[in-house]
């Protein structure tokens, strides 16, 4: 029996980090080396998997991410030999506890230049590739499919990427929301909190009842943060709205110790991807018309038979009146 992958939906990832615009590669190498590291030890099929996920990606990152990747595994005694020897470490022996790196050869020193901050304008271009709708599509998918260990470490390194996140909501909008939202809360008004969840954040009915259905609350935590709900209206709104929820009193303290620690930027660039998802299955659902298609699509009309006698070619036999001679 073939074991499950290490990181679900990890290969579809791989396809995303290779399109042009969107390079998430530095960030999915951080959260495969977060999830190796959390266990103290591994199969060897899971040891194999993320030896070769980890080396197709090792040369492709920026210096910044390689080093600290470097580090994680510097000090993690389970890290497989070809990636020790990828990363120039030397394996662990019994008189040393953790593998230790090669020396650095030390450059001579030279005047360090002056460090100037990023302006404004530098920040806003940082973060402007905008999501495709296929990738806002993947993103959304993989962020459903995920264990809860999976998605805390997928929103805490989504600020780290160069996507663009969706525009903030209106304050007044906002506030108005989240009153409604806390009232069909209370009174365990389902549909009505999916209706106005889904106006405020303009996201189509679909949507906004996977985000509320999810029984994980991940989703839902992104939804209020991207409201800027309080997060005291938000442990009532997870104690009032499911009653798995509220019954769990451990599940509604791990999601307010997600909620208080989840970013704005982290909501609503999940945002953006729930709103680009919607346009991948509309433009899945419609295809462009070409200038023949209503020629192809038109039915040929079966060719009527014309009866033997038209209309008015002939005339009718006359019959004798009641008033002729006879």
């Amino acid at each position: 029996m073939t074991a499950p992958p290490l990181f679900p939906g990890f290969d579809g990832l791989m396809t995303l980090s290779r399109r042009e615009g969107v390079d998430i590669r530095p960030t999915l190498l951080r959260v495969l080396t977060d999830l190796y590291v959390q266990a103290r030890s591994h199969s060897e099929e899971e040891a194999r998997q993320f030896v070769e996920l980890t080396s197709r990606l090792i040369d492709q990152v920026d210096d910044a991410t390689r080093a600290a990747v470097r580090a994680r595994l510097a000090i993690y005694p389970a890290t497989p030999r070809e990636i020790l020897n990828k990363l120039g470490l030397k394996p662990s022996n019994p008189d040393l506890r953790v593998p230790v790196a090669a020396a650095i050869p030390v450059p001579p020193p030279a005047p360090a230049p002056p460090i100037k901050a990023p302006t404004d304008a530098e920040l806003r271009m940082a973060s402007n590739l905008s999501m495709q709708p296929q990738d806002a599509a993947e993103i959304s998918e993989m962020f459903f499919r995920a264990s809860a260990s999976e998605r805390a470490l997928i929103l805490h390194n989504l600020p780290e990427t160069p996507l663009r996140a969706s525009a903030r909501i209106p304050g007044a909008r906002a506030k108005r929301a989240i009153e409604t939202l806390e009232m069909a809360a209370f009174a365990a008004d389902t549909e009505n909190f999916e209706l106005e969840l889904g106006e405020a954040l303009i996201l189509p009915s679909r949507v906004a009842a996977q985000v509320v259905g999810d029984p994980g609350g991940e989703a839902l935590a992104c939804a209020m943060r991207a409201l800027d709900m309080p997060s005291a209206v938000f442990q009532r709104v997870l104690m009032f709205l499911n009653p798995e929820f509220g019954s769990s009193v451990n599940h509604v303290y791990r999601l307010s110790r997600l909620y208080d620690r989840l970013s704005e930027r982290s909501a609503l660039i999940m945002l953006a991807a729930w709103r680009g998802s919607t346009m991948a299955v509309t433009r899945a659902k419609y295809r462009p018309a070409l200038y023949d298609d209503e020629r192809h699509r038109a039915r040929s009309a079966a060719a009527q038979t014309r009866p033997a006698v038209q209309p008015g070619s002939g005339l009718m036999p006359r019959t004798g009146s009641k008033n002729s001679g006879g």
